[in-house]
């Protein structure tokens, strides 16, 4: 292709389609017998691993070859199987560091325009008009590896819309944005499709953001097919609690909430005049100063605030990872064993821990599930913390079993975990940490992913781990979640 037109809308036709995963015995997606005609709008949803990503990332022909995988039926895009239209269909993935390549932001965005041969002169005004779009307000040549989660998320989704192809796939595009990203994100793609007539198909648990935009929804049935496809209305309206019931978010229909002790017990971690950043004390990036927090047992405090406002920067600190520019983040006794005699040689500062010091006090899930994942199966994933415990085997069977079974990860236990769709890795990410029981969860956008049933069962897991004495931090944009859980939250 060598042209700055905008590329034609897709349509996309599925018939008795499916793939499954090697070596997985389940298919991901089967039977799907589905049309979108060119120019419509879908909203596509479905309960966690029920196959949305799959779709979407076969639609942009970047599943994988015969050694990836196993297809059946026929999927076609613009009429062409995916693979013979590459060029025409623009995906933002889950996972945005997975899409990430240039070094520097401009470049980047750049980068899909000059492998579809758009004319030099042009690359760069669709540069800053995409950059514009999603409101990702940064230089050209900012840093990507400097980037937030959420700020990486918007660059994605630049680099797709300056694209201008004719088939937008959107893979849970704003997950890991603050509230006010999020309609600029949904606004900045409104524009696009209304310019190019584009079709799109968006994958998104906040249905209610997206309604305005979409024409159709269509739900993935986990066992193979649609259960269901139509208008928003009829759909969510009339089929409503049933598709509740199966798991998909649906306005009007919250999940249920765990009951709560909301008793607090001794002070674990204490912050005092701190001042969080990344890089030397002489040249860092200072994101917050003079930060006074205590976390206590028996409570969970959210670290909220816009994309780039240091709260995964303020969550690593206070779990050891990063050092303070300013101040102390300190263990209090209680947190270091002092009780149990378990203390000897253990500083006060989490920062001079070593990761087996860290094991059982303060356990941390960061915002990309595949930075923490060692093994080839989600079992023996949740088997490395206990053993690096020396735990004995029976205890380590039973521990991980009741994981497995609570966080609906059972019937994927022999799964590699990098085959695992975004929710379910995310729930694994989660139950590594759990399974080692330290006394500090610090969570990092720890529900993104997940659907209502999934997610209330992540809730309730987590309030027990809170009422039986144990302590979350957690850094999120989901209001949900803190109402649910927090008893304090700190604002950046």
């Amino acid at each position: 292709m060598n042209s700055g037109q905008d590329v034609p809308a897709a349509g996309v036709v599925a018939r008795g389609w499916g793939w499954r995963h090697a070596p997985r015995k389940r298919w991901a997606v089967s039977d799907l017998d589905l049309r979108i005609e060119p120019g419509e709008r879908v909203l596509l949803l479905g309960a966690s691993g029920a196959g949305k990503s799959t779709l979407l990332q076969a639609l942009a022909g970047v599943l994988g070859g015969e050694d990836d995988g196993e297809p059946s039926g026929e999927l076609l895009v613009g009429g062409k199987p995916p693979a013979e239209s590459r060029g025409r269909a623009g995906l933002v993935l889950q996972d945005p560091d997975s899409q990430v390549i240039l070094a520097k932001v401009g470049d980047d965005v750049a980068f899909g325009c000059e492998n579809l041969g758009v004319p030099r002169q042009e690359i760069w005004p669709r540069v800053r008009e995409a950059l514009d779009a999603v409101g990702l307000d940064v230089a050209l040549d900012r840093s990507t590896a400097a980037l937030s989660g959420g700020q990486k998320q918007r660059l994605a989704l630049a680099g797709v819309l300056a694209m201008r192809p004719g088939l937008l796939l959107l893979d849970e595009p704003t997950a890991n944005l603050d509230p006010a990203g999020v309609v600029d994100v949904r606004d900045a793609v409104a524009r696009v499709l209304e310019r190019t007539g584009a079709t799109l198909v968006v994958v998104e648990h906040r249905v209610d953001v997206w309604l305005p935009l979409v024409d159709r929804v269509v739900v993935l049935s986990p066992g193979g097919g649609l259960l269901a496809d139509g208008s928003p209305h009829a759909v969510l309206t009339d089929q409503g609690r049933v598709l509740a019931e199966a798991g998909v978010w649906v306005p009007g229909f919250p999940p249920a909430l765990p009951a709560r002790h909301r008793a607090s017990g001794p002070d674990l971690l204490l912050a005092g005049d701190l001042s969080v950043g990344r890089g030397s004390r002489v040249e860092a990036l200072v994101v917050k100063a003079d930060i006074e927090l205590t976390v206590a047992a028996g409570m969970t405090t959210a670290i909220t605030g816009p994309n780039g406002s240091g709260k995964t920067t303020l969550g690593f600190t206070l779990a050891g990872l990063l050092p303070p520019l300013a101040g102390v983040v300190e263990a209090t006794p209680e947190l270091r064993g002092l009780q149990t005699g378990r203390h000897a040689g253990i500083s006060e500062h989490p920062i001079r821990w070593t990761s087996r010091q860290l094991l059982t006090r303060i356990g941390t899930v960061f915002q990309e599930p595949e930075h923490q994942f060692l093994t080839a199966t989600v079992r023996e994933e949740l088997e490395v913390g206990p053993r690096a415990l020396k735990l004995p085997a029976g205890e380590i069977d039973a521990r991980v079993d009741e994981l497995l079974q609570r966080l609906r990860l059972d019937a994927v236990a022999a799964a590699n975990p990098f085959t695992l769709s975004g929710g379910e890795k995310r729930r694994l990410s989660v139950a590594t940490v759990l399974a080692t029981r330290p006394r500090i969860l610090m969570l990092d956008e720890p529900t993104f992913g997940q659907d209502a049933r999934t997610w209330a069962e992540q809730v309730a897991i987590l309030a027990e781990f809170v009422d039986a004495g144990g302590a979350v931090v957690a850094a999120t944009h989901d209001r949900a979640f803190v109402e649910a859980l927090a008893d304090a939250e700190v604002g950046l």
